[in-house]
């Protein structure tokens, strides 16, 4: 692997921030299909959509800095 230079080790850094948002999401989601599916399945939608845009946020930060791929 590359080394890589300190703006490039902060880009990193923020790129984690963004994949962390996609997995607490995600996280929401198993959480009710784990215990709660019964009386909080109408919340699926919703945290399906905000997966999808926090996912498009990951794709064009990694699209904009490819050597994180």
């Amino acid at each position: 692997m590359v080394d890589l230079t300190e703006e490039q080790k902060e880009k990193k850094k923020e790129l984690a921030k963004y994949k962390r948002k996609v997995i607490e999401k995600a996280g929401v989601v198993h959480d009710i299909v784990e215990d709660t599916i019964w009386t909080e399945y109408d919340k699926l939608p919703k945290l399906s959509e905000e997966i999808g845009l926090a996912m498009k946020d990951v794709e064009s930060f990694l699209e904009e800095h490819p050597y994180l791929k």
